[in-house]
C-alpha cells in the first residue's frame, strides 16, 4: 500500500510553530490509561479507524529526540483549521506551538500535560476531509513515492550554518531525495554530506562511534576510517576518544521509596548538556574589582528618561554595551573555537548572551547586534526577553549562539565565582554583588571615601584565550564601565 507524507512548517517572530507530518495509512491506536481515555472521551460518535489521520510530532531538528508537553489549545471533538494552534511543547531550547496542517476535528488526544512525546509520535488523532486543499490522498501518489519534509523555515535555519542534525530513528514514511531521513533501525546523526561521504566509500556510517554532540556522526569520524588511498580502516580497531570514554564503567545510582525523582527536562536539560560539554574545556580564571559610582550616578540621571519611555534602566545594558565596546579591541574573545578543524572563528557580531533565573530553570537569552545598538535599546531588549523568559516564551532565536556570556549572578548575591565556559565560546563573564566599601581616592592619598564596588569573573578557554589576553579585555571592559562617559565616544 502506497502511503503519503505532508509536511509543513511556520515560524513567526514571538513563537516557532511547525507543522506535524501525516500518514494516510492506518497506525496502531495509541495505548491509554483509563483516566485519560476518560478525561479525552469526545462527545462525538466514534469512527472507524481508517477514517483517522494520526497528527505526529515532527522532527524539530539539533538533534531533539523528544518535547515535554506544555499545555493543549484543543480538546477532543474541537473543529480546527490549518494554522490554529493544536498545542504547546518544550524542547531542550525553547518553547515551540504547534500548529495545524489540516482543516478537521479533533478526535482523540494522545498525552497529557507534563508528559514527554517523541519525535515520530502522534500527538493527537484527527478526522480530516478527504477532499479538502492542500491534502495528498493515497489514490494521487504512486506506489513508493513519499514527500520530503522541509528541514527548517528560513530564518530558523540562518542560525545554523553548519551542517543540520539528522536522525535515523523514524517513521518508516519518512523520507527525501537528500537522505534526510532513512530506514536504518539505529539512531544516527549525521548530515547528508557526512551519508554522501559515506556511501562513496563504501561505509556504513550505522557502525561508526560518532564524536560530535549527542553521539553525531562528523565528516572526521568517516575520514578517521578512510585511509588516504581511499581503503577502509576496521571500525572495531579505531576507537575514538569518544568511544573510548563512553565505556568507562558509572558508579551505579541507588534511591529509595522516600526520594524524590525529578524528571530533567526543558532549560535543566539544556543546562546539563552544555556542562556536560564544558567539562573538556581547559579553563582560566581571572579577577577584578570595578568601581561603579560613577555609572549608578548617571543611571539615576537617566532613569526618570526612560521611565517615562516605558523603559526599565539598570545597570546591565551598560555592561553589554562596554563589553561589545571592549571586543572591538579584543576580537578574539568574541570568538568560536572548532577543535575538529583546529580552527578559531572570530564573529563579527557580538549577540551577547545573559544568563537569567526563571521559574524553569537557568537559561541564557541573546542580544544579538549589540555592537550596533544604543544602551537605550539594549535596555528595551533586555526587557522583552526577561518578560518572555518569566512567560515560557522564549524562541529558539532568544536563546540560540550567543558569541559572548555575562552572568548577573551578583543580584542573588556573592562576590566572586569561577563561571564556566559554554562551548564553543571562548569567554564569559560574572558580576557580583554590588557593596558600598571604603576606598582610597587614589595612589597618592591617605582619603578614604565610600564607593560602590563590583567584584567580576572571567572565565576562559585556554585553547583559545591566554591570561594576558583576558586581563586586558577586563581593563578595556573595566575603563568603559568606571568611566562611562567613555562610551558616548564610541557607540554608533
Amino acid at each position: 500500500m502506497s502511503r503519503a507524507l505532508s509536511s509543513s512548517m511556520q515560524c513567526n517572530v514571538q513563537t516557532r510553530s511547525f507543522y506535524e507530518f501525516s500518514s494516510r495509512t492506518p497506525v496502531p491506536r495509541p495505548i491509554i490509561s483509563h483516566q485519560l481515555q476518560s478525561r479525552f472521551k469526545s462527545a462525538h460518535p466514534v469512527i472507524d479507524d481508517t477514517a483517522l489521520t494520526p497528527f505526529r510530532l515532527a522532527d524539530i531538528g539539533e538533534g531533539i529526540a523528544e518535547v515535554e508537553l506544555l499545555q493543549w489549545y484543543v480538546e477532543p471533538g474541537a473543529a480546527v483549521h490549518q494554522f490554529d494552534r493544536i498545542c504547546q511543547v518544550q524542547s531542550d531550547k525553547a518553547s515551540v506551538e504547534i500548529t495545524s496542517r489540516y482543516d478537521g476535528i479533533v478526535r482523540e488526544l494522545c498525552a497529557e500535560v507534563g508528559g514527554v512525546v517523541k519525535v515520530g509520535e502522534p500527538l493527537c488523532f484527527m478526522e480530516t476531509d478527504q477532499g479538502s486543499s492542500g491534502q495528498e490522498t493515497l489514490h494521487n501518489v504512486d506506489e513508493g513515492e513519499r514527500l520530503s519534509v522541509p528541514s527548517v523555515a528560513s530564518d530558523y535555519s540562518r542560525l545554523y550554518e553548519e551542517e543540520s542534525f539528522v536522525s535515523d530513528d523514524v517513521p518508516e514514511a519518512v523520507s527525501s531525495d537528500s537522505d534526510r531521513f532513512t530506514s536504518s533501525s539505529s539512531k544516527v546523526m549525521s548530515s547528508p554530506a557526512v551519508r554522501k561521504l559515506g556511501k562513496e566509500h563504501g561505509i556504513d556510517i550505522s557502525t561508526i562511534k560518532g564524536s560530535g554532540p549527542n553521539g553525531r556522526v562528523l565528516k572526521s569520524d568517516v575520514l578517521k576510517i578512510i585511509q588516504p588511498g581511499g581503503a577502509i580502516l576496521d571500525t572495531a580497531n579505531n576507537a575514538t576518544p569518544a568511544t573510548a570514554n563512553a565505556n568507562i564503567a558509572t558508579v551505579p545510582i541507588t534511591s529509595s521509596q522516600e526520594d524524590e525523582i525529578i524528571p530533567i527536562r526543558g532549560y535543566h536539560r539544556l543546562m546539563v548538556k552544555s556542562m556536560t560539554s564544558s567539562l573538556s574545556v581547559p579553563h582560566m580564571v581571572y579577577t577584578d574589582e570595578i568601581n561603579v559610582t560613577s555609572l549608578q550616578e548617571l543611571r539615576f540621571q537617566l532613569k526618570p528618561i526612560c521611565t517615562e519611555k516605558g523603559i526599565k534602566l539598570t545597570l546591565l545594558p551598560f555592561f553589554l554595551k562596554a563589553a561589545s565596546l571592549a571586543l572591538n579591541q579584543y576580537p578574539v574573545v568574541n570568538g568560536s573555537i572548532d577543535i575538529e578543524k583546529m580552527e578559531l572563528i572570530v564573529h563579527k557580531r557580538h549577540d551577547l548572551g545573559v544568563a537569567v533565573d526563571t521559574p524553569k530553570g537557568l537559561v541564557v537569552v541573546v542580544v544579538r547586534g549589540c555592537e550596533k545598538r544604543s544602551v537605550q535599546e539594549i535596555a528595551v531588549e533586555l526587557g522583552r526577553l526577561f518578560a518572555l523568559a518569566a512567560e515560557g516564551n522564549l524562541t529558539e532565536d532568544d536563546i540560540s549562539n550567543p558569541t559572548f556570556t555575562l552572568s548577573n549572578i551578583g543580584a542573588i548575591g556573592g562576590t566572586y565565582m569561577s563561571p564556566v565556559v559554554l562551548p564553543p565560546q571562548v569567554a564569559i563573564g560574572a558580576m557580583g554583588k554590588i557593596q558600598r566599601l571604603p576606598r582610597f581616592v587614589n595612589n597618592s592619598s591617605n582619603e578614604v571615601e565610600a564607593a560602590q564596588i563590583m567584584p567580576i569573573s572571567w572565565g576562559g578557554d585556554h585553547r583559545a584565550i591566554d591570561g594576558a589576553t583576558m586581563a586586558r579585555f577586563s581593563n578595556a571592559w573595566k575603563h568603559y564601565v568606571e568611566n562611562p562617559q567613555a562610551m558616548t565616544l564610541e557607540m554608533r
